[in-house]
């Protein structure tokens, strides 16, 4: 390979990788206002009702899915504000036998 090749591959290559710029693009943190309920397969989803802090939709409140622990006060740290999720359609959460 010629020498030009090699410098503009090593340019090239210094660079960010390709979806990095997209994953780590703009973080928005949001507050936990509410938990609506549990969903998925198993139960092991909550969706909940969060605040948008900052960013283009400060002040917007959204429906979020989140997975794992979860309260209200927590801090999410969303990738992206612009979809919310389905509204859960049963009012029975996924798991309780009553």
């Amino acid at each position: 390979m010629a020498k030009t090749q090699k410098k503009q591959d090593q340019q090239k290559s210094q660079g960010a990788s390709k979806g990095s710029d997209k994953i780590l693009g703009e973080v928005v943190p949001a507050v936990v206002q509410e938990l609506i309920g549990r969903t998925g397969f198993r139960g092991e989803i909550t969706q909940v009702k969060c605040l948008v802090q900052k960013g283009r939709d400060e002040g917007r409140s959204m429906r979020r899915n989140v997975r794992g622990a979860v309260r209200i006060g927590d801090i999410l740290m969303l990738r992206e504000t612009e979809i919310e999720a389905r509204r859960i359609k049963s009012k029975v959460t996924k798991g309780a036998y009553s």
